[in-house]
């Protein structure tokens, strides 16, 4: 590849991240918030490096003597493309020749992240985890899928599903069954997930601006496909699901409801939520991977 393709700072590590290979586990928790990186890695038995740059922050360190990263990508569908590319490319692609390698390495990707339901028994202060995602903005349109979507869940949805005008399709993806199967009784619930662009607009929210997502909760809480209904919604899940079915890693999003849309409730200890999740994540993590 062209060196414009991927960018190295001066001390050899990925532009964006500021990141070597050695820096990084194949085991990495996914948060947006930089401030959520030390909540988890305070719980850490030790820490080998922290490293900051722009709304990335990444600490590797171990837990009940198993290796993590933990790195910070900021909010929305293009950040995870930087983040999920760059890592990739750490393991996977020879800084020196750029060429792919030949014997590809697999990464686990586990999203904690918050997230609001749209169904009314979905209650705040519990814990969901993402079956599918949808990416409703059809960002992974950027990208050649080679069947890694779920095209029969997205026709159904593409159907179902009347705002689409001035949209790109939306695409679903599912999570990986090995990560699944691992974290699935951590959560009360296994959902659906809608991932957008946006937090306002797009996900139907009337401030002073109108968003033209007329009906938003509505149509989607109507929405099912073989028994399932569509439960959340959040920013990130169906990039991370897509582009990781794609480069051949597994991945999987563990979600704190701390909003729910349908009734307009929000948590009253968020922070506690997210504590819980946090701890459950790093139990599985440690004992499973």
């Amino acid at each position: 590849m062209k060196k414009s393709e991927l960018i190295f700072n001066k001390d050899g590590s990925v532009y964006h991240l500021k990141l070597k290979k050695e820096n990084v586990s194949t085991n990495i928790i996914l948060v947006g918030d930089p401030s959520r990186v030390e909540l988890i890695t305070n719980k850490f038995d030790s820490v080998e490096k922290t490293i900051e740059n722009r709304e990335f922050k990444t600490s590797t360190g171990s837990y009940n003597n198993r290796r993590i990263t933990v790195i910070s990508t900021g909010i929305g569908s293009s950040n995870i493309d930087i983040v999920l590319n760059e890592l990739d490319a750490l393991f996977n692609i020879d800084f020196k020749t750029l060429k792919v390698k030949k014997n590809l390495t697999k990464l686990n990707f586990i999203r904690i992240g918050t997230s609001g339901s749209i169904q009314k028994d979905i209650n705040i202060d519990t814990l969901l985890i993402s079956k599918k995602a949808i990416d409703i903005d059809g960002f992974m349109n950027n990208y050649e899928l080679n069947n890694s979507n779920n095209s029969n869940f997205t026709k159904s949805f593409i159907k179902q599903y009347e705002v689409l005008k001035d949209k790109n399709f939306p695409i679903c993806f599912d999570c990986s069954e090995k990560l699944f199967e691992i974290f699935e009784d951590l959560a009360d619930f296994k959902g659906i997930t809608i991932t957008c662009n946006g937090f306002y607009g797009s996900q139907g929210r009337n401030l002073r601006m109108i968003s033209k997502n007329k009906n938003f909760i509505t149509q989607l809480k109507t929405f099912n496909f073989q028994g399932y209904s569509l439960t959340n919604l959040e920013m990130e899940t169906a990039i991370i699901y897509g582009m990781s079915k794609i480069l051949g890693h597994h991945a999987i999003s563990l979600n704190a409801i701390l909003a729910n849309r349908e009734i307009g409730t929000y948590s009253d200890s968020p922070d506690k939520t997210i504590d819980k999740l946090i701890c459950k994540t790093l139990y599985k993590l440690s004992n499973n991977l």
